[in-house]
This record gives structure tokens, C-alpha cells and sequence, in this order.
């Protein structure tokens, strides 16, 4: 027999769906379980690309490019999704403050502790606002949509969704402005998940979520497979999960490095697969970020700059000659027929 919403859901640490007193219980959706448990396997395979990618395993790029690129999308959009359909199930028709403040507090915390511990390990590309950070926000956004109608949600998801190509400009470059999700030129960030486009997803499972309630479908998510007690046990510990698999998986390749060492990589590669990379995460074409990157590797070699810059003997946004050339190796890349 399946237990009541009240009594199971106290396990789940990211998406507390527990009842008000005076409604009435409704079964655990275990195939929502699941889902939020292949959602995290998808994260993992993803991290474990990033993973090999730092220790050299793979091309400088590979993660951040072609399918991978996709792949890290439909991560990102199914969690979202999923933490606004349990928002639903856990807040409509009467809001529970408490349980909902709890659960805010403990992503909170959980998105500053990423925060911190990139800015220690990774200060360069730090991760300020990522998927748990978009989560904390789009749930305290997604509080004013619990009760409008799912259509009125449903463009609300479509606009948030669409706002960026829209309203993209220089003006939003400033980094107070960078959760927002507006800026033309983009940070650096091994997890950058901000508000637009990535409430639109938040909202569009709110507004599903509420299609079922208000039709009383939701049995019908119950008829879906429910998977393995192990998928849906990580499912119900989704943040515990996501807090934890990032340290073992790195741990093992560290240890798997001893063993199995990387192959060398030529630095020439290196500097362009990186800077390729960074180049199209701007959002600019694959030509010119070609142009541009052999720009600056001609450059560097020339002025004998690339050997410093490789060993970090100077840091790219600390040396004027660095920005220099740079700046006319964009305005040459530009202008290139």
C-alpha cells in the first residue's frame, strides 16, 4: 500500500511535497521519483564529460559543444520542470509556509556551500548562479503562478523563454545583472543556469501540474513505469545525491589518473580548444570564434606571451597587453569577410 504524501515525502530534501492538514492526501507519485532519479543520471553522465575534459581525458570544449552542449540543456530544463510540478503537488491549493521556507533553506544553503567551494578550487570560473541557484529563485517566483490559470502560466514560461533573445544587451553586462540571464557578454561559469530563459521551464511544470490537478489526471502519472527502489530512493534524495556525486566522481578519476595517466596534450590545442569554447559560450559563430582565437594565438606566439599565459604567470584580465590584443584581434575577426 502506497503511503500518504504526509507521511513519505518528509524524505525528500529537494522537492518537499507534503500536504496542509485539510487537504486531502494524495498518493506519492513514485514515477515522479523515477523521473527525478534519470534526471540525476543524465547530470552525472554530463559532469562525468566535464569530469574527463579537466583531467585531460578528453579535448579542451568537448562538454561545452555539439551534443554535450544540448545534452546539459535537457538536463537543466527537467529539473526545472520537475521542481515545478512538485511545487504544485506540494503548495496548491494552500501554501504550507513552513515545510516551503525549509526546503528554501536548505537550497540556500546548498547553492552558497557550490559557491564557495568553486571560488576556492575554480575562482575563474566560479560557479555564482547555478542550477540550485535558479531553483531558490524560480521557487519563490513560481509562488505568484500556484493559482492563476495553467494557460496564463503556460505564456508566462513561453515569454521567460524567449526574453533573452528579445532583451539582450550591453546594459545588462554589469555582474549584478548576470543571474538575470540578459547580459550580451557572458561569465564564466562551470554551472550557469540564470533566471531567463531557465524560469520558463520552472513555470511550464507548474502550469502541467496544475492541467492534472484541476482535471484530477494525476492518477494517470501513477499508471507510468516506477522503476527501480534504487532509482526512486535517489529520486527522494535528489540533493543529497546532487551535493555528493561530483566529489566521487573526481575522486575516482584521480585515482584512476595513477593508473590509467591522460595523454599529453599539445598546449597549441589546448589554447585554441579552450578558447573556441569560451568563444561560443558568448553566443557568437563558429567562424569568427575560429578567426579570433587564431588571432590571439598568433599574437601571444609573437610577442612571446603564450608560454606566461599557459603557466599562469599572468592572468588574462590583470595584463593590458593581454586585453590589447584582444580587443583588436575581436575588431580584425569581425571584419573578416
Amino acid at each position: 500500500m502506497k503511503r500518504t504524501v504526509a507521511e513519505d515525502l518528509k524524505e525528500d530534501d529537494v522537492a518537499d511535497q507534503t500536504e496542509p492538514a485539510n487537504a486531502p492526501p494524495r498518493p506519492r507519485l513514485l514515477a515522479l521519483d523515477a523521473a527525478r532519479g534519470l534526471a540525476l543520471i543524465a547530470m552525472a553522465t554530463y559532469h562525468f564529460s566535464w569530469d574527463l575534459e579537466f583531467f585531460g581525458y578528453l579535448a579542451p570544449g568537448t562538454s561545452t559543444q555539439g551534443f554535450l552542449r544540448i545534452y546539459a540543456r535537457m538536463i537543466a530544463s527537467s529539473f526545472l520542470f520537475l521542481a515545478g510540478f512538485s511545487l504544485v503537488l506540494a503548495h496548491f491549493p494552500k501554501l504550507g509556509l513552513q515545510p516551503f521556507l525549509r526546503r528554501l533553506g536548505v537550497i540556500v544553503a546548498a547553492a552558497a556551500a557550490i559557491s564557495i567551494a568553486t571560488f576556492w578550487f575554480t575562482p575563474d570560473s566560479w560557479i555564482f548562479f547555478g542550477i540550485l541557484h535558479a531553483i531558490a529563485v524560480s521557487s519563490l517566483i513560481g509562488l505568484l503562478f500556484l493559482k492563476a490559470p495553467p494557460l496564463l502560466t503556460l505564456v508566462a514560461a513561453g515569454i521567460a523563454i524567449v526574453m533573452p533573445e528579445l532583451l539582450r544587451q550591453p546594459t545588462f553586462d554589469a555582474p549584478w545583472f548576470w543571474f538575470l540571464g540578459l547580459s550580451e557578454t557572458l561569465p564564466r561559469s562551470n554551472d550557469y543556469v540564470p533566471l531567463l530563459p531557465w524560469i520558463g521551464a520552472l513555470l511550464a511544470g507548474i502550469a502541467v501540474a496544475r492541467f492534472l490537478v484541476d482535471r484530477n489526471r494525476l492518477a494517470w502519472i501513477d499508471r507510468l513505469p516506477e522503476g527501480p527502489g534504487w532509482l526512486r530512493w535517489g529520486g527522494r534524495h535528489s540533493l543529497t545525491v546532487y551535493l555528493l556525486h561530483q566529489p566521487v566522481l573526481i575522486a575516482g578519476l584521480y585515482l584512476a589518473s595513477f593508473v590509467v595517466p591522460p595523454p599529453t596534450i599539445d598546449p597549441v590545442a589546448q589554447y585554441v580548444g579552450s578558447c573556441e569554447a569560451s568563444c561560443l559560450e558568448q553566443g557568437n559563430e563558429q567562424a569568427l570564434c575560429q578567426r579570433f582565437c587564431a588571432c590571439t594565438l598568433e599574437r601571444l606566439q609573437a610577442e612571446s606571451l603564450f608560454d606566461p599565459l599557459q603557466s599562469g604567470a599572468i592572468l588574462p584580465d590583470q595584463d593590458q597587453r593581454i586585453q590589447t590584443l584582444a580587443q583588436e584581434c575581436t575588431l580584425r575577426s569581425q571584419s573578416a569577410p
